[in-house]
């Protein structure tokens, strides 16, 4: 399990690896990944947008950005958290992704980003 915590919210990752299929006649592989956020800071947040990098080792980069966290804009509580499930398929068996959330403190309404550290999209072949 891959862990960040800034400025009082812990972000904690784990992935797996789901398979592989064609897509446009491409192989492509399917990863996961479960993401739990924890506010162990004193205010009250709420998750407002994410941006990801993607890095896929035969396509190189890629920027995703976008409101919220699937469909979502939890708000958590001191010591609330929050998990979700999500997936990236690349064209590779092996990538990485990283990025940021940005989060609203709803009690002085600031601002702040969230990192979330980069974490390997791995096939378990790929290993060998």
């Amino acid at each position: 399990m891959i862990t960040k915590v800034t400025k009082g919210v812990k972000i904690s990752i784990k992935t797996a690896y789901e398979g592989s299929f064609y897509r446009k006649k491409k192989l492509s592989y399917a990863f996961t990944y479960e993401i739990t956020i924890e506010n162990h800071s004193d205010a009250i947040i709420q998750i407002d947008s994410r941006f990801w990098k993607i890095f896929d080792s035969t396509n190189g980069f890629e920027f995703v950005q976008g409101e919220g966290i699937v469909g979502q804009q939890p708000i958590l509580y001191p010591d609330d958290s929050h998990t979700y499930r999500s997936g990236c398929v690349l064209e590779s068996t092996m990538g990485t992704m990283e990025g940021n959330y940005t989060v609203n403190n709803l009690l002085d309404n600031s601002t702040f980003k969230v990192l979330i550290p980069r974490f390997q999209l791995i096939a378990p072949f790929s290993m060998n």
